[in-house]
């Protein structure tokens, strides 16, 4: 009895199995970081905003530069400070197209981690002289006045708060440089 039933199973697992090649024909080839998930019913993730927006375009490319747009689609949470194309147009001539250089990865990437807390700090959360330290391990000072405007390094101002999936993505009107390393 333990034969019939045993021949049966294993002719339908022989007819159901695929070769190698085949299955690897029909599975999806899921290459690249978690940027790489699809998911167009979820909130979108601070790259996602940055990408869906008409004003980051310059901050996209360099996160794709920097090879930084993987981590900060991960689940974070992440707080951002996202300077506009028009901040970035204010850097002086030629330094952006310096930083987007290969040989300039590592100065973009600081840059950029500059403008990237780990942790979620929504506005409610934000008091006048607040210190962050970024990924790059420097901080950053926020101000707060007493009709809620906010500044950061007073230089860069908040001029819009996105809610993402994995953090808070704040629109700013200037790129946030880190100071000199003594």
């Amino acid at each position: 009895m333990k034969c019939l039933f045993i021949l049966p199973v294993a002719m339908l697992l022989a007819c159901t199995q695929q070769s190698p090649e085949s299955a690897s024909a029909d599975m999806p080839q899921h290459r690249g970081g978690q940027s790489a998930v699809v998911d167009n019913t979820s909130r979108p993730d601070v790259v996602r905003i940055a990408s869906n927006s008409n004003v980051h375009k310059t901050l996209v490319a360099a996160l794709k530069a920097a090879e930084y747009v993987d981590a900060l689609s991960n689940a974070g949470p992440f707080t951002v400070f996202a300077p506009t194309d028009e901040a970035f147009d204010k850097l002086p001539a030629g330094t952006l197209d310096n930083l987007l250089k290969p040989e300039n990865k590592g100065a973009l990437r600081n840059i950029l981690e500059y403008h990237v807390y780990v942790g979620n700090i929504r506005e409610s959360q934000i008091t006048d002289g607040m210190t962050l330290n970024q990924v790059n391990l420097q901080n950053i000072t926020l101000n707060k006045t007493a009709d809620g405007k906010i500044t950061i390094n007073g230089s860069a101002s908040v001029i819009g708060t996105v809610e993402a999936s994995n953090g808070t993505v704040y629109v700013i009107d200037a790129v946030l440089l880190p100071p000199d390393k003594k």
